[in-house]
């Protein structure tokens, strides 16, 4: 597996921050961060930026987590609360990815990448034009 690239080590690169928390019982029995515990920080962090930014006032529309890729950089711990920091990558035509590093003390210690697929009653739809916009305007800024 490749390295993300370095602009993904810059949280100057996403328009979305937030601080997350970490809890006693994410540790693992060597003292860090455990790798399903990272799952759930990633998502308390795109469920806020997916608020932020307005996609939780789309009613009538859902979308569906289709892939989650979890690159692990280094050891994260508790207590420390874990920076993490949200954008939009890749919009397609019935899809798009959230791109997400954490930070702990300035360094990057995890990336999670998110495939969503916008859903209607018979499978995929398309994007709704509104929904594209918003997405748009909170793309990340890769410097590679």
């Amino acid at each position: 597996m490749a390295r993300p690239p370095a602009w993904r080590h810059d949280a100057g690169s996403y328009p979305h921050r937030a601080a997350v928390q970490t809890r006693f019982q994410d540790m693992d029995v060597l003292g860090h961060i455990n790798n399903v515990a990272w799952g759930a920080l990633f998502e308390t962090a795109r469920v806020r930026f997916n608020r932020d930014i307005g996609l939780l006032a789309f009613h009538g529309h859902r979308w569906l987590v289709a892939k989650v890729e979890i690159n692990y950089l280094a050891e994260g711990h508790f207590p420390e609360d874990v920076e993490i920091a949200t954008g939009i990558g890749t919009i397609g035509t019935r899809s798009w990815h959230v791109l997400a590093t954490a930070f702990q003390r300035g360094q990057a210690v995890a990336t999670c990448d998110v495939v969503l697929v916008m859903s209607a009653e018979t499978g995929a739809a398309a994007l709704p034009a509104d929904l594209r916009a918003i997405l748009e305007r909170f793309r990340v800024t890769a410097a590679d």
